[in-house]
């Protein structure tokens, strides 16, 4: 038997259940909602989501299922935009509602206003949100 250093346990079952809340919220589900779609109750989602129990591989499997997802997501490894805050509900509470924008072109524009913002200093944001800096030409669009 070799000696290779295995995974805390603990640090895994927190990291399904992070993911899994993560999911839940981006797909507009209560723990209600998911607890009944499994047939437990939300104390269950909860103790899953934080990590106090541990899901089965037969549970985890129903989850990713009623989540939209392959059960081998809640074990990937944790994205670049994940340790910058990407689990923060103000980026859950973004994508969501972007998502229910039906125009496709106003998502196009959106799109755009975004990335540009995001290559932008601290500077730059702040007088693009108070009207000083030069609007873009996907931002005129947007407006016009």
């Amino acid at each position: 038997m070799t000696n290779r250093k295995l995974s805390d346990a603990n640090t895994v079952d927190r990291q399904v259940g992070e993911r899994m809340r993560r999911r839940r919220i981006l797909l507009g589900l209560t723990q209600d909602q998911l607890a009944d779609a499994l047939g437990i109750s939300y104390q269950q989602i909860q103790k899953y989501e934080t990590g106090a129990n541990r899901v089965s591989a037969g549970r985890l499997a129903q989850i990713a299922e009623v989540l939209e997802v392959q059960p081998g997501w809640f074990f990937g490894a944790v994205e670049k935009s994940d340790s910058a805050g990407g689990s923060s509900r103000a980026v859950i509470d973004l994508v969501r509602n972007f998502s229910r924008i039906e125009d496709e072109r106003v998502r196009t524009h959106l799109t755009a206003l975004v990335r540009s913002l995001a290559g932008r200093g601290d500077d730059e944001i702040e007088g693009a949100l108070t009207g000083d800096a030069v609007v873009s030409s996907a931002e005129k669009g947007l407006v016009g």
